[in-house]
């Protein structure tokens, strides 16, 4: 049936017309409508609280109607009088359709009947309800030219919902056609309004009655960038209300962030976009799905950051953000945050990062494209001075060749060595685009010999490696451009503000472990000076969880405990921040051996230096790797020995070292004439951890049989013991072996003692086929610790 056709007027029919029903509300006048009259209205852009006119607050709530099953009838406007008779209600047939409501039209999923064609919203002259007595129950009715529409539901709620459901669709169609094309801005300024109101008064609630409208303004600005100041703060302005509680669609960012750019000091940045800012940090749960609400946020920090105030601004929104307690109530703010200032770093290196690395760039991924095939060849790094010529042979040393240098030297002989003065070169200008990079060049011996291992490593590249632009560069120092270094200079300073929130300072911790920031900016100085308060503030927090977080997420990985220890590539002073972090980690660390290991082959230079000064946290580590055996060159061993003798700290704690370890030579004969004063045979737990202890001690151990628990924690108890336990000790359900020299020879053989439950192999020499065996020998063995062992 053909709902557009002309007809006639307004007359028929009037049994559905000539009574009492709802009419529909009309919020405010379309374009036309508002043409006249606007000369008294003019909107401010000073700070303006618009009302927000909901419905009742006893008023029911509908979810908003796309397609549901309902009966259909139409009538055609009577002209005769048979046309009459056969419209007529006790004639009326009734047609149950599935119909859908579309952007522009109502459609029936089986469009045979009265639903053959589409019923377009433009040509609905009227829509209302039928509530007279002797009307069709739960009735709707549309009103087209020649004739209406019947929609009847199954209940009065149902009714009352497609009602509201299709005058929304129908208001929203006509918004969207007159918007489309506008001609008065000040018009169009007043239509905003009107939809905005439309929208905050409609009864329906789903996410969409408040999206639709956002989306119709981001296609109307969108299609329309040539608007002045003014008309950007009107429109923003208007449309606040609906942004209370909605985030904005992406091209709605693009246009805050410009404004943003272009007004920072405007009141509308502080009195509109802080509650749509702080609502998209408390709620919003993946910057990947929308990142230009990441990049508006940005760009709202900064307009702060351009106040006359500053700092002190970003200081009060940061601390607005966290509340006045000692636990902010929204988990979401710091990685919300977080996530802003490493894409807001991230962008301050952006084009010296493209000029090396062909993925897309960060704007790129900002409009939501990555147009790979558009992108420019990687930019060659261009020196600015030319390398000085090479001096003679005689003062040159080798060094393992790796990476070529930015420049390639002149042919030289079938040698795979590389020559380096011992002097240090001019240093050399790198140009990409605005960003200037300066490399340094400087003969470490340390980096010489990080990178002298085996060429045929399959372990992941170190990261201070891959710093490292050649064998002979140890330093990066980058000079951003000035709007650049005011952009990191903000969001380096809101990731130390973040660092002093004791509630935040765990989470902040593992969000940065990774070091998630691009190689140039941790070879930047500024970037790592103003990085160092977070360090250090995570190096003071006694919390494990947080000071843990200073190591390596994994091993073969670098951690900023590398980073900002001397020889790391951010470490900028005398060791006094590695120093804190050695102390706090030995006194919370469990697994304190593998970390003096750790620090003895790759730290032992700067502890003994460090302990040279009478830094004390350095001299109780040089006597903690004596003490540990962790050092086994010998000459090494009397180097540590000289520098503790070289100051009176040093001195005095080597002194009391010496005097346990005399008295722990003899731990072997003291258990002896223990076990030996007096009748120890019914002794069922023993534990000599942290002792001197030896596989000597295995005799005694044998004449106790009731033993069942024996801790040898951190002891020298050897192979031969554990065999000798083995044979005797048939009752032993619980040994700690964690951190003792035992290997397979000895572990195999506690496959004999039945009785085991709980067997501790904690950071032993044990491999996976004696655990796998072990497991299979032992049916009661139950708690069982691998860690740091082949097996784990």
């Amino acid at each position: 049936m053909d709902f557009n056709g002309g007809g006639g007027g307004g007359g028929g029919a009037n049994d559905l017309h000539n009574n009492q029903f709802y009419q529909c509300e009309e919020n405010k006048p379309l374009l036309g409508e508002m043409s006249e009259g606007n000369n008294n209205t003019k909107l401010s852009a000073g700070p303006c609280k618009r009302s927000l006119h909901h419905c009742s607050s006893g008023g029911m709530r509908y979810k908003l109607l796309h397609e549901g099953d309902i009966q259909v009838c139409v009538v055609k406007h009577p002209r005769t009088f048979l046309s009459k008779i056969l419209t007529s209600k006790f004639l009326r047939r009734w047609e149950p359709h599935h119909l859908t409501l579309t952007d522009s039209s109502l459609t029936s999923a089986t469009p045979t009947g009265y639903m053959e064609t589409s019923l377009s919203y433009s040509s609905i002259e009227d829509l209302q309800l039928l509530s007279w007595d002797n009307a069709p129950k739960y009735c709707v009715q549309l009103s087209f030219p020649g004739g209406t529409v019947l929609l009847q539901a199954a209940n009065s709620y149902l009714r009352d919902q497609w009602f509201h459901s299709l005058q929304w669709k129908k208001k929203i169609y006509k918004y969207r056609k007159v918007l489309n094309n506008p001609s008065r801005w000040d018009v169009v300024l007043k239509e905003i309004r009107a939809l905005v109101d439309m929208a905050l008064t409609s009864p329906l609630q789903d996410e969409s009655i408040h999206q639709a409208p956002l989306h119709i303004i981001s296609t109307l600005l969108a299609e329309n960038s040539n608007l002045s100041t003014q008309d950007h703060e009107n429109i923003i302005v208007a449309i606040a209300p609906l942004l209370e509680n909605n985030h904005p669609p992406p091209d709605l960012c693009e246009f805050f962030c410009k404004h943003c750019r272009e007004r920072p000091r405007s009141m509308v940045v502080i009195e509109v976009f802080t509650p749509v800012v702080q609502r998209i940090l408390k709620h919003n749960m993946d910057f990947g799905k929308c990142p230009r609400l990441r990049l508006f946020t940005q760009e709202y920090i900064l307009a702060l950051n351009e106040l006359n105030a500053g700092m002190e601004v970003v200081k009060k929104f940061v601390h607005s953000m966290h509340g006045p307690t000692g636990q902010c109530p929204h988990p979401r703010v710091l990685p919300n945050l977080v996530a802003v200032c490493l894409a807001a770093i991230y962008s301050c290196y952006e084009e010296f990062i493209n000029s090396r690395d062909n993925s897309p760039s960060l704007k790129e991924i900002r409009n939501g494209c990555q147009q790979q095939n558009e992108r420019k060849p990687p930019m060659p790094l261009r020196l600015l001075r030319p390398e000085p010529p090479p001096p003679p042979p005689a003062t040159l040393l080798p060094l393992t060749a790796n990476p070529s240098p930015p420049q390639p030297p002149p042919p030289a002989p079938s040698n795979p060595t590389l020559s380096i003065p011992f002097s240090s070169p001019p240093p050399s200008v790198v140009n990409s685009s605005e960003i200037l990079v300066e490399l340094e060049r400087n003969n470490n011996s340390a980096n010489a010999r990080r990178k002298g291992g085996p060429s045929g490593s399959d372990s992941e590249p170190n990261l201070i490696d891959c710093l490292l632009v050649s064998p002979a560069v140890n330093t990066l120092s980058i000079q951003l451009p000035a709007q650049a270094d005011r952009v990191l200079g903000c969001f380096a300073l809101i990731l130390k503000m973040l660092s002093d929130y004791d509630d935040w300072r765990p989470a902040l911790a593992s969000l940065l472990q990774p070091i998630p920031f691009p190689k140039e900016a941790l070879a930047h100085a500024k970037f790592t000076k103003e990085l160092k308060y977070v360090i250090q503030r995570f190096a003071e927090d006694p919390r494990q969880e947080v000071h843990s977080c200073l190591l390596s997420v994994r091993s073969g990985k670098d951690g900023w405990f590398q980073l900002y220890s001397p020889g790391g590539v951010a470490c900028d002073d005398d060791g006094e921040l590695f120093a804190s972090m050695v102390h706090i980690l030995m006194g919370s660390c469990y697994k304190t051996k593998k970390f003096l290991l750790s620090l003895a082959e790759n730290k032992l230079g700067p502890c003994m230096l460090l302990a040279l000064r009478g830094n004390q946290t350095m001299v109780e580590i040089l006597c903690l790797m004596l003490e540990y055996n962790i050092i086994d060159n010998k000459d090494t061993q009397l180097q540590i020995i000289s520098t503790l003798e070289s100051t009176q700290v040093g001195l005095r704690m080597y002194e009391q070292l010496c005097d346990r370890q005399r008295e722990l030579k003899e731990l072997d004969a003291d258990l002896a004439r223990l076990l030996s004063s007096g009748s120890f045979g019914n002794l069922e737990n023993l534990s000599l951890a942290f002792t001197n202890v030896t596989s000597a001690c295995a005799e005694q151990l044998i004449k106790l049989p009731s033993l069942k628990q024996l801790n040898l924690w951190s002891t020298q108890f050897g192979d031969a013991g554990l065999r000798l336990l083995s044979e005797h000790l048939a009752c032993l359900q619980v040994l700690n072996l964690c951190e003792t020299p035992v290997t397979d020879a000895g572990l195999l053989a506690l496959s004999s003692m039945k009785s085991l439950c709980s067997l501790n192999m904690n950071s032993t020499k044990l491999t996976a086929d004696t655990y796998e065996d072990l497991k299979a020998k032992l049916p009661n063995l139950k708690d069982v610790d691998v860690r740091y062992t082949e097996a784990w």
